[in-house]
């Protein structure tokens, strides 16, 4: 149940945690939101900038869910369960915010001076947001900055966050409609066959129904390795014999979904690198398949990204997103990097949301990306 109230509501502001400061005014906008004065003592939860803003519904959910279950979580969830549920990306960050927290605290030190914003996108960029991104940021807080004389560091802290946030959210997340058909692709070792595993936990626990279909069959023994997540998660698989057409695979899986009325579809791949041509057709053939023989399904396409790459993910979405043109993304392994700020550059830049971050090894270690979370998690 308490799984049930993170994917329903994230903020519940009972349990939300007082603001550090009383914001001053910010008559201009950033990215495009306006900032009010109010202090967040005093401000109705609405209007306060951050923490207390209204919650997105995540991925998979409508938002009309929020207000029979914001009383649930008010009457049956500990305050300590609730903030357990919240912390897993935040966890998985603390490396990253190691990394930027410290320098941050340096710079400050030094006070705004004339070489303060030349060092934050220097901090920026040692955490693998990308030069563009980084200067793009520190561009929209010295301006924003300039205009309202902010001098004290937890303003200025205050508006990178909210920066930060903005940019992430530039990206925006697609609502999961059914029935889908989910691909996930990505190269060699990224961890696909276990999101795979996950998704399809993630999908049981909202009541759908899942198929899977095991069309990586270059690897060796990757079809038995997806039965066994298969069995954990308790849904179907459709498989082939090892070096079969991985196209003829998604047909009979779509087959057999459309048969017995099934939600989801979720649909493995062969690792391939992004530089052959060869397997990158083969996932366009694939995509045609399903667009050809199942054009009523929601068709979805996330690529799956190892978090300790950095910036080398820039480079990899950039090339899958052309060829399958990518929904979203799936990010694994974000607890072993201290650079995770290459996720602002994958929104902010390409415009591809992150759908899911795997935040440990467990089938349940698998939550939709917030983007709220993931700034307070890196800052």
């Amino acid at each position: 149940m308490c799984e049930q109230f993170y994917l329903l509501r994230k903020q519940n502001d009972a349990f939300a945690p007082a603001h550090p400061i009383c914001r001053k005014a910010h008559a201009g906008k950033v990215k495009g939101r306006a900032y009010k004065k109010v202090c967040p003592e005093k401000a109705r939860p609405e209007e306060n900038l951050r923490g207390q803003r209204q919650s997105r519904a995540p991925v998979g959910l409508s938002s009309n869910h929020g207000n029979f279950f914001h009383q649930l979580e008010r009457n049956f969830v500990k305050k300590e369960d609730y903030m357990g549920l919240f912390g897993k990306i935040i966890g998985a960050l603390k490396k990253t915010k190691d990394n930027i927290s410290s320098k941050l605290s340096a710079l400050f030190a030094k006070g705004l001076g004339d070489d303060f914003y030349d060092e934050l996108e220097e901090i920026l960029i040692s955490a693998d947001i990308s030069v563009t991104t980084a200067e793009d940021i520190v561009e929209q807080i010295r301006e924003e900055a300039k205009k309202e004389k902010l001098k004290d560091r937890e303003y200025v802290i205050d508006l990178l966050k909210d920066v930060i946030e903005d940019t992430l959210l530039q990206a925006e997340q697609p609502k999961i409609e059914y029935p889908a058909v989910i691909m996930l692709v990505g190269v060699n070792g990224v961890g696909k066959t276990t999101t795979i595993g996950k998704l399809a936990n993630y999908f049981v626990r909202e009541k759908k129904s899942v198929t899977l279909a095991a069309a990586d069959t270059f690897r060796a023994a990757a079809a038995d390795q997806l039965t066994v997540w298969a069995e954990r998660a308790k849904v179907r698989i459709v498989k082939h014999e090892e070096g079969s057409d991985p196209s003829a695979v998604v047909y009979d899986a779509i087959a057999s979904a459309k048969a017995k009325k099934t939600d989801v579809v979720i649909v493995d791949t062969a690792g391939r690198l992004h530089v052959k041509a060869n397997l990158m057709e083969e996932l366009k053939k694939m995509d045609r398949v399903v667009a050809r023989d199942y054009p009523e399904a929601h068709f979805y396409k996330f690529l799956v990204l190892d978090a300790t790459t950095g910036q080398n993910a820039l480079s990899q979405a950039r090339i899958f997103d052309e060829a399958v043109d990518l929904d979203g993304i799936v990010l694994t392994k974000l607890d072993g990097t201290a650079k995770g700020g290459f996720v602002v550059s994958l929104c902010g830049e390409l415009q591809i949301p992150v759908v899911f971050v795997g935040t440990g090894e467990k089938l349940d270690d698998l939550q939709p990306f917030d983007a709220e979370e993931f700034t307070e998690g890196i800052l």
